[in-house]
């Protein structure tokens, strides 16, 4: 089975057999699979949003916005709407919890960002595992919809060091 892995501001889309992996911290992660083309894809959003307008209006899967207009270019391409396809989120994780401050964190924006694009499109997650302290792997599969996710939890681990 192929396999690609999503560096932070990758972007992918395919068909099965393929399976699509990264590796989350505060960045955040929405898969969009159709169940009866049995293709999708995911991206690895690492800002919510761009402090000045890109230079070339080129698109920038770094950014919510951006990676989420590449999800619109993809659908178009296959001649299929947001509706039809199931969105699941994962990340946003606090990576410093220990020096989290006052301040909303990168991981808490990205996510509000991410949720105001799929509400834009009507999408609403079938699934998700967002927020706390850690970083998230994922494994999602385009034959099946599925998405394995193993949470290392930075809070447990600083309780069993201090306990």
């Amino acid at each position: 089975m192929n396999a690609v892995y999503l560096e932070p501001g990758d972007f992918q889309f395919g068909a099965a057999p393929l399976r699509l992996t990264t590796l989350l911290g505060s960045c955040v992660a929405i898969t969009l699979w159709h169940p009866h083309r049995h293709v999708g894809g995911m991206c690895h959003i690492q800002l919510p949003g761009r402090s000045r307008p890109g230079g070339d209006g080129a698109l920038d899967g770094r950014y919510a916005e951006d990676a989420f207009a590449l999800f619109d270019r993809e659908l178009q391409r296959h001649g299929s709407a947001a509706h039809e396809y199931v969105a699941k989120l994962f990340g946003a994780g606090n990576m410093f919890p220990a020096s989290y401050a006052s301040t909303i964190s990168v991981g808490a924006r990205n996510l509000a960002a991410a949720r105001r694009e799929l509400a834009r499109r009507g999408l609403r997650p079938a699934a998700e595992h967002v927020g706390g302290a850690g970083h998230r792997k994922l494994i999602f599969d385009l034959a099946s919809g599925d998405v394995w996710l193993a949470f290392s939890n930075l809070e447990s681990a600083k309780e069993t060091a201090i306990g």
